[in-house]
């Protein structure tokens, strides 16, 4: 694994942000790999994703034997959500911004800060923008926020707005973490974690990461575990910082690529009007979070966008190459097919 670079910049924090406004010294975690005078590809990080787990089918021989964007070829940049991965962090930011009083950052945060790094880095503009997940939603915010820069975007999983049955589910989590006897409002003693409320958390979470027929096909068991119960207590017992999961989460929700043009007033189909960039829109079937008909009304208002679904019972997580080996490398092949590689 290469060095994990940091990019240090002052961010004006966004309207939406909580405090709008102000000045937040941002530090962003990145790695790179290839000549930075080779075609740029920018992956960023999804819902409790670090650099290390965000698509390296990919890029990386040691998860795919070919990928299709070798850094022989492309200036790969992989880059840390704000509020989670290595980026500035509730856990890992000194005060006054420590623990539950981090800043709540958008989306918006997160692309102006990546914008800055290209530039630092002298990238002009990116042959390639594509994300899973908060990395998909990040690839819409991107294409709309600076449109001319993008050339080719492709969108795992994702959404250009948070719908509020996406909303709605947060709260699930959400509120069984913030509930819990352990959270103390945030306060809780970092060393020790809210090790209850994350638990909850990911519990509640689990239910919703995969389909209906993942569990009736009972897919554990090609997994190596015996009962859904060892499967959960080994992948759903509580993951990341409690505040950080927080964080991220008010990310998600304020989701929506509207609100760079206020005189669309709202509507989604004039803001899609504006982007520039070749789409791939790509969704997996039985995803609960992120379903294809909310993608398949998105694509009809791009001027250059393309749908494909991933057909499997692996939901949500199929999109981040977590399903079947099939479905991880039909994602592969129709990005290869629609990059003209």
């Amino acid at each position: 694994m290469p060095e994990t670079q940091y990019y240090e910049h002052s961010l004006t924090l966004s309207p939406q942000s909580l405090p709008a406004g102000e000045t937040f010294p941002a530090r962003l975690a990145y790695w790179t790999f290839g000549d930075p005078s080779s075609p740029a590809v920018l992956l960023p990080s999804c819902y409790g994703g670090t650099l290390a787990n965000t698509l390296p089918f990919l890029y990386d021989e040691a998860a795919h034997p070919s990928p299709i964007l070798p850094p022989s070829k492309y200036f790969i940049i992989i880059t840390g959500l704000l509020a989670g991965s290595e980026s500035s962090s509730p856990h890992n930011t000194p005060a006054p911004f420590s623990g539950p009083n981090f800043p709540h950052t958008t989306y918006e945060d997160n692309i102006r800060l990546q914008h800055a790094l290209c530039q630092k880095l002298g990238v002009k503009k990116l042959f390639l923008y594509c994300g899973f997940s908060m990395g998909g939603q990040q690839a819409y915010h991107m294409s709309a926020l600076y449109p001319s820069f993008v050339e080719h975007m492709v969108c795992l999983a994702g959404s250009a707005r948070t719908s509020w049955h996406n909303w709605c589910f947060l709260e699930g989590p959400r509120n069984a973490l913030v509930l819990s006897k352990d959270f103390q409002d945030g306060h809780y003693d970092p060393k020790v974690g809210a090790k209850a409320g994350t638990r909850a958390f990911s519990r509640v979470y689990s239910a919703w990461a995969l389909s209906q027929g993942w569990f009736r096909q009972k897919c554990w068991e090609g997994l190596g575990y015996k009962t859904l119960e060892d499967y959960l207590e080994e992948n759903w017992s509580g993951f990341g910082d409690a505040n950080h999961l927080l964080r991220l989460l008010w990310t998600w929700q304020q989701g929506d690529i509207t609100l760079y043009y206020p005189e669309d007033k709202g509507d989604l189909s004039k803001t899609l009007g504006r982007i520039e960039a070749k789409c791939l829109i790509f969704p997996s079937r039985t995803d609960t979070y992120f379903p294809p008909e909310d993608n398949e009304e998105e694509v009809k208002h791009l001027k250059h966008g393309e749908f494909r679904c991933i057909e499997t019972v692996w939901g949500h997580l199929a999109g981040g190459g977590s399903g079947t080996k099939e479905d991880t490398e039909y994602i592969i092949q129709e990005v290869k097919r629609f990059l003209q590689l």
